[in-house]
């Protein structure tokens, strides 16, 4: 059964806004799936800060046909109720069938509704998803009247199954589908093209994108913790702070920095907070007298120096702002 790839590529989503529009994205376009009578075996959704995607697996080929049944108004009833009664339907005269019933005489008529292709079912609900996205802030951009987080680019819409892949295609305020994204803008800026679900994952991690939020969360809590215990010292973790720097970076780097002195007396939970709040830093403690000592920052690219000038510029900060 074929499987469908979702991409929408845009500028960056705010990072409190990307788990709930990813779940968002898989729930509307999956029960618009299924109200058009597709059926799938599964759907994953992921975000980055630049993209939301979903991967449906096993979706059906084409809607079923429907038959149904529909009871009109009476046999004698007057021409105008009968007149709408067909047009409700979509069928002629010739078409209505006389039952009798305890209460007479009866106008039935037997609709018919033919199976669709999924492609085409999809390119619906993926409009309709797309022009009535929940977004809590929206913004519209340019001429057009489509509204989203940020400027969206691309949208990739793919459908793969044994002959292979093809581009399911709709244009949405001129902007086309296709089979193409972009890595991460500074490390891997040009765009590529993918032909399935797995292959734009492996290649998404090429260009220096990680595709899976909670992968990129455990990768920062991994090496911010290593860090940490190589200096004998300990992470203070933060789950919210983690999944929200998670957020905030496509290619995680995690990188130590020093508190100047002058501020390693001031109380734990003042430094905690301060980092926190302003300057997204994990706060790093001596556990043998609890003092804060050092921070953990999360750059979102490699650089040529290994980070040395990303520390010295928020070292710098940090100090003006304590």
């Amino acid at each position: 059964m074929p499987n469908l790839l979702i991409e929408l590529f845009s500028e960056e989503i705010p990072a409190r806004m990307q788990a709930g529009a990813a779940e968002n994205l898989k729930t509307l376009v999956t029960n618009g799936l299924v109200e058009a009578g597709l059926t799938y075996s599964g759907a994953k959704a992921f975000s980055t800060p630049r993209r939301l995607a979903l991967a449906v697996e096993g979706v059906s080929a084409e809607s079923p046909t429907v038959r149904e049944e529909r009871k009109g108004p009476k046999v004698g009833a007057p021409e105008k109720a009968i007149e709408g009664f067909l047009r409700g339907a979509g069928i002629s005269r010739d078409d209505l069938e006389e039952r009798e019933t305890p209460k007479g005489a009866i106008y039935f008529a037997t609709i018919e509704k033919e199976g669709r292709a999924a492609e085409a079912i999809v390119a619906e609900t993926l409009e309709a998803t797309i022009r009535n996205f929940p977004w809590p802030k929206s913004m519209r951009w340019g001429e057009g009247s489509l509204r989203w987080v940020r400027p969206l680019h691309s949208i990739i819409c793919l459908f793969e199954d044994e002959a292979g892949s093809r581009v399911i295609d709709l244009e949405i305020d001129g902007i086309k589908s296709g089979a193409t994204t972009e890595g991460h803008r500074f490390m891997a800026p040009k765009r590529f093209s993918v032909t399935s679900f797995d292959d734009y994952e492996a290649q998404l991690k090429r260009a220096f994108v990680v595709l899976n939020a909670k992968e990129r969360a455990d990768d920062i809590l991994q090496d911010a913790t290593n860090q940490a215990f190589a200096n004998g010292l300990e992470l203070v973790e933060d789950n919210g702070l983690l999944m929200e720097v998670a957020g905030l970076v496509e290619w995680p780097v995690v990188l130590m920095g020093n508190i100047d002195a002058t501020f390693l007396d001031l109380p734990p939970e003042v430094l905690q907070t301060s980092m926190k709040e302003h300057q997204k830093f994990f706060s790093v403690r001596n556990p043998k007298t609890n003092r804060i000592e050092r921070f953990v920052t999360v750059a979102n690219k490699r650089t040529s120096d290994n980070g040395a000038t990303i520390l010295a510029g928020n070292q710098k900060v940090l100090a003006a702002r304590l």
